[in-house]
């Protein structure tokens, strides 16, 4: 009898959509154009079941669990999403060590894109560059595979993590986040205020849309907008909004 491999265990966990897990749901925080003051996608976050902290949910996450987790992330979000009528684009966090094969793992989230209706061209697979990743040509090949299947696919956290500069040679997704930490007091900051530049710059050459996260002042939504950027995500405008969709007031553009 030949033992079952690696991929065979991965898509047989994958497959167990109805096994029991803890319970969880979703906040959804908005992306914005600073431009044309309009929200361009949502991005859902995980909570608690009464809107404990992500921290509250991600720690009971295990080797055991990763696969179940990971595929009822994707399910959960796209029916809440469905749900609560989202008509701009929906960003998921994914685990890309919790991925064996993408054309096999992915049938849960294109199933559940079908049942609720939700396009799947407006759906964003997002992978934290804070998330060491054990196999980058793996992580290549999933993100090859989503794109193929009309899905977007984003790096977060950008300038933060594992991955940076080699993986981006190596793949170019639809869209970068840059990390928060570059973004914070970028307005006074000249070594922050020379990266993100140089980001703009690589980003428009490879044509890739630039997301500036964590945006939390005025000085630094005006700063990152005059050098090009205009997708912008962080409490100036919107908290994540528990299982809602978030509403950004009137006075974040000014």
């Amino acid at each position: 009898m030949i033992a079952p491999n690696k991929d065979t265990v991965g898509c047989r966990e994958c497959l167990k959509t109805d096994k029991p897990i803890f319970d969880f749901e979703f906040a959804f925080q908005p992306i914005v154009n600073v431009v044309t003051q309009t929200i361009y996608a949502h991005e859902a976050l995980v909570r608690g079941p009464f809107g404990e902290s992500a921290y509250s949910v991600l720690s009971q996450v295990t080797e055991s669990n990763r696969y179940t987790f990971d595929q009822a992330c994707r399910v959960k979000a796209v029916e809440t999403a469905a749900g609560l009528e989202m008509k701009s684009l929906l960003s998921i966090n994914f685990l890309p060590n919790a991925v064996y094969r993408p054309e096999a793992c992915i049938r849960t989230t294109l199933a559940a894109a079908r049942k609720y209706g939700f396009p799947i061209e407006n759906i964003i697979f997002e992978v934290t560059e804070g998330e060491k990743v054990e196999d980058r040509p793996h992580l290549v090949n999933i993100f090859n595979e989503y794109r193929r299947l009309g899905f977007r696919t984003a790096i977060d956290d950008f300038g933060a993590g594992y991955a940076g500069l080699n993986l981006l040679a190596e793949y170019q997704p639809h869209i970068i986040k840059i990390d928060m930490d570059l973004v914070r007091n970028v307005d006074a900051s000249k070594s922050r205020q020379t990266i993100v530049e140089g980001i703009v710059q690589m980003c428009r050459k490879l044509d890739i849309v630039l997301i500036a996260e964590g945006i939390e002042t005025k000085p630094e939504r005006d700063f990152l907008r005059a050098v090009g950027i205009e997708l912008m995500q962080g409490y100036l405008f919107c908290k994540p909004a528990f299982k809602s969709l978030g509403i950004v007031e009137a006075e974040a553009w000014i």
